[in-house]
């Protein structure tokens, strides 16, 4: 069994191929959320907050730091399936998000396999725009406890 937030847990039986937990939604990104991120991460390109730098450089304005969404996007998945049992992670930065994006999290259970008695699963990950639009791809390995 794997550790679900909340106490509760999800078995390999229900790990099928198929499987997935619900979609997260976020708010809608603002500058300030660039912003909090930059500071934790000590990232500071002004081209995520300062919009006469991101138009001089040829964008329409500040866009949002992919590896904030890829955080939220491992917090989401780790969530469902415990941070005790990631064994892979990673993502595709596909398009950017800008403020005012609304950005829909979720994941998918691809592949299961037993490898030197450890149950594993893929996970497909995807991070989407309101608009349909890819922001993230990525995928994850799991173990999942007996």
């Amino acid at each position: 069994m794997s550790a679900l937030a909340g106490g509760t847990t999800v078995t390999w039986d229900e790990l099928r191929i198929g499987a997935q937990p619900p979609p997260r939604v976020d708010q809608p990104l603002t500058v300030t959320d660039f912003v909090r991120y930059q500071g934790a991460s000590g990232d500071m390109n002004p081209i995520h907050h300062d919009a006469a730098f991101a138009t001089a450089a040829g964008y329409p304005g500040p866009f949002a730091v992919g590896m904030r969404q890829a955080g939220v996007l491992a917090t989401y998945v780790t969530d469902w399936l415990g941070p005790r049992n990631v064994r892979a992670f990673g993502v595709r930065f596909a398009r950017q998000a800008w403020p005012g994006d609304v950005l829909t999290y979720s994941a998918e259970v691809v592949a299961r396999r037993e490898v030197d008695g450890q149950r594993l699963v893929d996970v497909a990950l995807r991070c989407v725009r309101q608009n349909g639009e890819e922001h993230l791809t990525g995928t994850a390995t799991f173990v999942v406890p007996r």
